[in-house]
């Protein structure tokens, strides 16, 4: 499986849920197959969709929060993981797209093929579930619904050529429209 490919299965089957997707390719393959407004498209800040999402997790504990991640991009911020593991938001799944590369700046390696991402994850209290296969990802989505997090979901995936197209909302455009949707959480 393609990462473009599990954005989308994994887009689909959290439905409305809020998602913060990495800056790279995850947001052109979210924005591209499943644009929505509970999105939030990073365009810079490489590694800190983690921290985003911790924070939005923690103050709107009443609904589910993912993280759309890359391996690149959580190397970048392992501090992240203890913060989460320590904070423990019930309400927060990390999603991991590990294709062993930094693939939207050139497929440089990452060091996924030595250092696991589950396992530093799982030290630092999240419960971590992986997987490879459309099949697999559908069934741990699907099982975490009734489990509380930190969770981190790891899907192996196969580096691809296709590069699906630039996020086309402007970065002010896409927080009010995000931030909106918490606003109407909030009020129910």
């Amino acid at each position: 499986m393609i990462r473009k490919e599990a954005v989308k299965l994994a887009s689909r089957i959290i439905g409305n849920a809020h998602i913060i997707s990495a800056n790279g390719y995850i947001s052109r393959d979210l924005f591209e197959t499943d644009d929505k407004e509970t999105n939030f498209y990073m365009l810079g800040s490489m590694g800190l969709a983690s921290s985003i999402g911790l924070g939005i997790a923690l103050s709107n504990p009443k609904f589910r929060v993912f993280v759309f991640d890359g391996d690149g991009n959580i190397l970048m911020n392992l501090g992240s993981l203890a913060t989460i593991g320590i904070l423990s938001p019930k309400n927060l799944i990390h999603i991991i797209f590990d294709n062993n590369s930094h693939e939207s700046t050139g497929g440089q390696p990452t060091h996924t093929k030595k250092v696991n991402i589950g396992r530093i994850a799982q030290t630092n209290n999240y419960r971590v579930f992986q997987t490879s296969t459309k099949s697999g990802l559908a069934k741990i989505l699907t099982k975490t619904k009734t489990l509380s997090g930190p969770i981190m979901i790891v899907i192996k995936i196969k580096k691809s050529k296709y590069i699906s197209k630039r996020v086309e909302i402007e970065p002010k455009l896409i927080k009010k429209r995000f931030c909106g949707t918490l606003e109407k959480k909030a009020r129910y």
